[in-house]
C-alpha cells in the first residue's frame, strides 16, 4: 500500500515492526489515539500492577490496519455524549 493520509509505513523506525504483523502495517497511529477509551474496538488485555489495572495493547493490531482508519477517525470525532467512557485505571 502506498503512503497517504490514511496510511503510512515507517520501515526506517528503529522499533519497526512494533507488533507481530504480516503484510501492510500502518504506522499512522503509532500511539493509539483510542488507548484511553474503555470500549476501544481492539483486543486489549488488562493486567494488574501495583494494585492498578494496566491496559496492555501490545497484541492489538486494530489501529495498524489500513482498513480501520475510518473507524478510528469516527470514534475520535464522536460528541462527548456519544463517546464511549474513558478507560481509567
Amino acid at each position: 500500500m502506498e503512503n497517504s493520509y490514511r496510511y503510512f509505513e515507517n520501515r526506517e523506525c528503529k522499533y519497526f515492526p512494533c507488533h507481530k504483523s504480516s503484510g501492510d502495517f500502518n504506522c499512522l497511529f503509532c500511539y493509539c489515539p483510542l488507548y484511553t477509551r474503555k470500549d476501544c474496538p481492539g483486543n486489549p488485555v488488562y493486567r494488574e500492577r501495583d494494585g492498578k489495572k494496566i491496559k496492555d495493547c501490545s497484541n492489538c493490531m486494530f489501529p495498524h490496519r489500513a482498513e480501520n482508519y475510518g473507524e478510528v477517525i469516527r470514534r475520535l470525532t464522536l460528541t462527548p455524549e456519544a463517546a464511549p467512557q474513558k478507560y481509567s485505571p
